[in-house]
């Protein structure tokens, strides 16, 4: 991949031709200002390559990503995060809190936060620094009317001062018409060995007393409830594993595909590649206000991986409807 510009741009609304790298923006980018008039030619292009970006919540940028089949996702460079993912027009099958602040002062509550280099708690802040930063954009194509967007995250400072590595981290992002998939790729750019572990902690629109998941079965799992330190071990016996109160509960090998279905008419199949591990999680009546629309079904990596330098990781993630 060519190297990523530095340069700093000012962002609003804007659109891109079908495949083109992007300037990377910078922590202290002021997002307020308008872009520059595109001329008509690129943005006719843009249009046919459903790559946008705009201004989101908090006037923080946020790109926008339209298949010629209609689907749709929004994803904001703070935190890499996805927070929209429609198939049918207006209804989205992800979630975000009614909590949730876009001022960078926390990680965006909803959506698919990155939880990297640390799912949980530990030596550094909870879930570590990737949903907390700004990540660039790198690369943007269209294949066949379908957008694809390939997100930028490396060390700095901050990432430093929690976790003294070089990395890189590249998150694409692929948007078809029924199907929303995203490739992890973790690379230590260091001259020593590093370890991490990591997670999708994916908020799904639900019914929670009618939302279940399938394809867990035999899994062994750890147990939060009733003392997150100190997680019980067991294995998972149901055929159908569902959300009657606070869930929150790790399963290690975790299937290839499980099955959500999130009470509100929508079948999700969640496949993974190289993501070993899954978590379901519901705060019950520790979040009064919301715990009732959501559930979080979400791939991770538990065990730490361990890479030399210049090693990569890769784990994919596939959601579809029927």
């Amino acid at each position: 991949m060519a190297t990523v510009s530095s340069t700093t741009s000012s962002l609003a609304t804007a659109t891109f031709p079908s495949s083109r790298r992007f300037p990377r923006y910078g922590r202290r980018c002021r997002v307020g200002m308008a872009f520059a008039s595109a001329e008509k030619g690129a943005a006719a292009a843009a249009a046919a390559a459903g790559v946008s970006v705009t201004e989101g919540e908090g006037k923080l940028p946020k790109l926008v990503l339209t298949s010629a089949h209609g689907s749709e996702a929004e994803i904001y460079l703070y935190g890499g995060c996805i927070t929209s993912w429609k198939v049918a027009k207006d209804k989205d099958l992800l979630f975000v809190r009614p909590d949730a602040v876009f001022n960078k002062k926390k990680p965006i509550s909803g959506g698919a936060p990155h939880c990297f280099p640390q799912f949980g708690p530990g030596p550094m802040q909870q879930h570590g620094f990737a949903r907390n930063m700004d990540w660039s954009i790198a690369e943007s194509q269209s294949e066949d009317g379908n957008p694809i967007v390939t997100l930028e995250l490396k060390d700095g400072p901050y990432s430093r001062s929690m976790w003294d590595f070089s990395f890189q981290a590249l998150y694409k992002i692929i948007l078809r018409e029924k199907s929303l998939s995203t490739e992890l790729i973790i690379t230590n750019t260091d001259t020593k060995p590093s370890s991490f572990n990591t997670a999708l902690h994916t908020y799904f629109r639900a019914s929670v007393t009618a939302a279940s998941v399938k394809g867990l079965k035999g899994c062994k799992t750890l147990n939060k409830d009733p003392d997150p330190k100190n997680p019980l071990e067991g294995k998972e016996e149901r055929d159908i594993v569902t959300f009657p109160g606070f869930v929150d509960c790790i399963y290690l090998n975790a299937p290839s595909e499980v099955i959500l279905d999130n009470g509100l008419g929508d079948t999700i199949s969640i496949q993974n590649t190289n993501w070993s591990d899954a978590v379901l999680w519901n705060p019950y009546l520790q979040m009064e206000a919301c715990y009732r629309d959501f559930v979080c079904v979400e791939n991770a990596k538990i065990g730490n991986v361990q890479l030399e330098p210049k090693q990569s990781w890769v784990a994919k993630q596939i959601l579809s409807v029927a």
